[in-house]
């Protein structure tokens, strides 16, 4: 079977969390980026400043929430460390990004996989030397996209939510105890969302390491008009399939507005948990090769911009090391 070559995407996408109505502290993070290839010049004969970055364009875009579980702070370093140590190993070592062939992904799909095992395995080692954060642990739920490709990666009951032409549809599975018995026979859908088994994981990263990780990774193929909607559990246990599609209706390509009502309305309904929502419209951009179109330039950045438009540069020199550890 064939599968449409991936190629660069346009996306239009925001990310909102909020510590919710009975939360001192938020233990949610999230992560909107794309990826690209860059280059710095540090000396041309080019009319070039020193110490210039030149980008590439976009070649995929990258979504993740985490929602971090434990007493005290754990549970906000564990999704800290998931998501610091998962920008490490992207930035170092997953060259795979790039070089998506027409229906060869299974290598990627494994190296996805193994992503998660070794976060898994970094928020554990750092467990074990701290009293107070042992046992901490976090769900964690990313999205990659290279048009028309997205490969969800899901680890906990965050989850990742597809909405077309009016339907929202779940893409990942909840790991919780109750699902498991639904999915047995043992539970009636019905009573899922009511049992008290809903809020029992069974599969997170890092946590009390007594079972294997199951990391799930699904492939879907995306159409445009399409919307992409990652959540923490602080959103979707208030929030219908059929509320997350009529608020993305009504508010159109205005996807901080929508991020905005959606996590008004999960406060409203209670807001007992730490609230956190991505919503990402991604678009197809042709044409494609690997040289710029004629009359097109890459972009670049000084190392030194202006202090009012300075943003933070952080360098992984090494895929195990953490900053700030």
């Amino acid at each position: 079977m064939s599968h449409p070559s991936p190629e660069p995407c346009r996306n239009h996408s925001c990310g909102l969390t909020d510590v919710g109505r009975r939360r001192t502290e938020n233990q949610d993070q999230f992560l909107v980026a794309e990826l690209r290839k860059s280059m710095v010049v540090r000396t041309t004969s080019l009319p070039i400043e020193k110490n210039t970055t030149l980008f590439g364009r976009v070649r995929g875009e990258l979504l993740i929430v985490a929602d971090g579980m434990g007493g005290q702070a754990a549970g906000q370093r564990a999704s800290s460390v998931a998501l610091d140590h998962l920008i490490a190993q992207l930035l170092n070592r997953m060259h795979c990004f790039f070089h998506l062939s027409d229906g060869r992904d299974d290598a990627f799909v494994a190296a996805l996989k193994d992503l998660l095992q070794q976060t898994h395995a970094r928020i554990l080692a750092e467990a074990a030397t701290n009293d107070a954060e042992r046992g901490m642990g976090t769900t964690l739920t990313m999205a990659y996209i290279v048009w028309p490709r997205m490969y969800v990666v899901h680890v906990g009951d965050s989850r990742c939510y597809l909405i077309r032409k009016g339907r929202c549809e779940q893409l990942t599975t909840d790991h919780t105890l109750a699902r498991k018995l639904v999915d047995a026979g043992g539970m009636r859908p019905e009573d899922e969302a009511h049992s008290r088994w809903t809020n029992v994981l069974w599969n997170v990263l890092g946590g009390k390491g007594e079972h294997e990780l199951v990391a799930e990774v699904r492939r879907t193929e995306l159409v445009e008009g399409d919307t992409v909607l990652l959540c923490s559990d602080g959103l979707s246990r208030y929030l219908s399939t059929e509320t997350l599609a009529e608020v993305v209706l009504e508010g159109g390509d205005e996807i901080q507005s929508i991020c905005h009502r959606l996590v008004g309305l999960a406060n409203a309904a209670g807001g007992e948990d730490n609230i956190t929502v991505i919503v990402s419209q991604p678009r197809s951009r042709k044409p494609y090769d690997d040289e710029l179109p004629s009359g097109e330039t890459c972009s670049s950045q000084t190392e030194s911009p202006p202090a009012d438009q300075r943003s933070t540069v952080k360098e992984f020199a090494d895929e195990d090391t953490l900053p700030g550890t």
